[in-house]
Order: C-alpha cells, then structure tokens, then sequence
C-alpha cells in the first residue's frame, strides 16, 4: 500500500475528531470509500479487461491520489481555519483504495502507489497539480473553489469514463466514487457560503450542477 495511504489511514480517527459543529464541516460517509467493497466485489465476477477499461482504472487512480495530494497540501495551510480539507483528504484515502483494489483484482500494477507526494506519471495530472496548488495558497476561498473543482473534474471524467466500460466491478466502485464526489462538491460549495461566496461550476454543465447541489447528501 501507498505510503501516503498508510498515513491516511492510520489518521482517519484523529482528522475525525477534528470535525467541528456547524455548515463548514464535512464528515465521510459510506459513499466516500470502499467500507464493505471487498464483500460487494466478491459477489461479482472478474470479466475481461479491455484497453480502455485498463487505461480508465490507471488515470483515475492517480486523479484520486491528486485530489488527496492537493487536500493534504491545503489542509497544511487552511487547517486551522476548516477541518473540511483534512476530511476530505481521508475520503480520498479511500478512494484510492478502492481504484487499488480494482488494480490488485485484474493483476494490474499500480504505478502510482510509488510516487511521493505531488508526482504523477500523467503530465496532465502534474500540470494541473501545480495549477491546483499554486492557486489554493493564494486565500482560502480560493482554496476551496480549488476542492470543488478537483470534484467538478473527477465527476466528468467518471461519467466519461462510465460510457465506455461495462465490468460490474469497475462500475460498482466508480459508481461509488461518483456518490462520494458529489458529497463532497457540497461540501465545498456549503463551505464557499458561509465565507459569503456563491460559487459558480468551473467545468460543470451548469444544469448538471444544479441538479447536485440542489439533491441533499448521498450515504
């Protein structure tokens, strides 16, 4: 297991305790992670492997780990001011887990588990990386514009990625990742109000948007 996964895990009870009263805070639920995967999963069969199901599992395995690289760096500076940042970032603990445990299933490596915090094999991911952070530093309102875009991102690309893979498996998980995004794309954007900040979806269609935020919370 990733280093970094370790780490999460072993202060997913600590952050948790961390979470304060009130609309800033956000708590994971069992949408977030792969809590009970491994039953569900046994019960489905391993089907074959296409290209671009193989290709799918590895880029978003290493989108989860940007997005857990990013709230760990943004918890690192905003902490003191909201625990959503770190809560989150266990949430994505365990979305890696679970894209890992997919991996572990169809014998495939797992090239991200290797790398150190904020490096990726993807350039597209390292870029964005970079831009994610840089932007995030500058004020804490633009650091959690920055968390509702990540989850803006991992929501479009899941749903892209959805149409073109058919392994109950792999559907069941990201259909998990899916619900857990949107949880915390709530979270963000309740997080942006009571900072007095409407936010308005960077990559969203704004209908689709609309039809999240305006759904309560998923478990």
């Amino acid at each position: 297991m990733n280093a970094h996964l370790k780490i999460a895990a072993a202060t997913l009870m600590t952050m948790a305790a961390l979470t304060a009263c009130g609309g800033d805070s956000y708590t994971s639920n069992s949408a977030d992670g792969n809590q009970n995967q491994s039953s569900s999963l046994a019960s489905v069969p391993v089907e074959s492997l296409n290209a671009d199901e193989q290709a799918s599992l590895l880029y978003i395995r290493e989108e989860e780990k940007l997005a857990y690289d990013v709230y760990i760096k943004l918890n690192t500076q905003w902490g003191g001011s909201t625990p959503t940042f770190g809560n989150i970032s266990n949430s994505e603990a365990k979305h890696q887990e679970s894209v890992h445990e997919l991996l572990v299933r169809y014998n495939l490596t797992d090239t991200a588990s290797s790398l150190s915090a904020g490096v990726f094999n993807n350039a597209k991911l390292q870029n964005l990386h970079t831009q994610l952070v840089n932007t995030g530093a500058t004020s804490l309102v633009d650091a959690l514009k920055v968390g509702a875009a990540i989850e803006e991102i991992d929501i479009i690309d899941i749903q892209a990625d959805m149409a073109k893979v058919d392994n109950q498996d792999i559907r069941l998980v990201y259909g998990n990742l899916m619900k857990g995004s949107r949880n915390h794309l709530r979270a963000f954007v309740k997080n942006l109000a009571n900072q007095g900040v409407t936010y308005v979806p960077q990559y969203m269609n704004p209908s689709d948007y609309q039809a999240i935020i305006n759904s309560p919370t998923e478990n």
